[in-house]
């Protein structure tokens, strides 16, 4: 028993150990936007393009057909019960408030954010973050801010274009392909979406961005075990990134909505 709440008690102390020191990497990281040094930003402004770039634009041909799939397949199953439902209330909720963020966060995961704990355990075991600090730069404001922005900004822009395309992407689709009783969805949708519910899901958007880099940076930064400990670090950014969205995504909706 005692050997029991013994482990129990350290696992507790190493996972609220983990948060801290994740939550003070975020503020460092943060801290480096205001630092005012002019000298740079046209690094910082191009690693930013290149990541929106690869985060958001490359991500499109992913994204749409699997929000246009979503989108159609739910307004195909509301109107079968349209009698019972209001399917653009329903909508709202599903897509706008809790599907739109959830898939656009698990897609970044899955596809940038593991990249990016990729290459920063590849340039820490290489010895690269320690070559620029040997000659004064700070890591943090030319290697993490700027993935820190595009990655949060790719995120709201993923978030809305899911949003969009899933609902009325998935109209015209469903409009267009079939003869379902679907004439005033538009209608459903303009009375049923609030301030509230883009509020929300925006700011679903920023923390996911914040977490998910935050996380894979911090599992980045601290690959010490050589190249055979960058696919456990990935793994692990990759897990916890997605156990943190979850869990930010439960404690919005119920701070917005209950």
């Amino acid at each position: 028993m005692h050997q029991l709440t013994g482990k129990t008690g350290r696992q507790a102390i190493h996972t609220a150990n983990h948060w801290l020191n994740l939550l003070a990497l975020a503020c460092r990281i943060l801290a480096t936007a205001w630092v005012k040094d002019r000298h740079g930003n046209a690094l910082v402004r191009k690693i930013v393009i290149e990541q929106i770039y690869f985060t958001a634009v490359q991500a499109l041909p992913i994204l749409i057909p699997i929000a246009l799939i979503t989108g159609s397949a739910l307004i195909a199953q509301f109107s079968k019960i349209s009698l019972q439902i209001n399917i653009g209330k329903m909508m709202v909720i599903l897509v706008v408030r809790e599907i739109g963020p959830g898939l656009t966060a698990l897609l970044v995961i899955l596809r940038s954010a593991t990249s990016v704990t990729i290459e920063t355990s590849y340039m820490n075991v290489l010895k690269e973050i320690e070559t620029v600090e040997m000659t004064g730069i700070d890591p943090l404001r030319y290697i993490a801010l700027p993935r820190l922005i595009g990655i949060t900004s790719a995120i709201f822009s993923l978030f809305i274009i899911f949003d969009l395309v899933s609902i009325i992407g998935g109209y015209a689709l469903m409009w267009v392909l079939t003869d379902l009783p679907i004439d005033s969805f538009m209608v459903q949708i303009g009375k049923a979406i609030t301030a509230a519910d883009i509020v929300v899901g925006l700011v679903k958007a920023l923390c996911f961005g914040v977490v998910i880099t935050v996380t894979c940076l911090f599992h980045g930064f601290a690959t010490k075990d050589g190249f055979t400990g960058i696919p456990a670090a990935t793994s692990r950014a990759a897990m916890e990134c997605f156990f943190f969205c979850l869990i930010i995504n439960g404690m919005i909706s119920m701070l917005f909505y209950v």
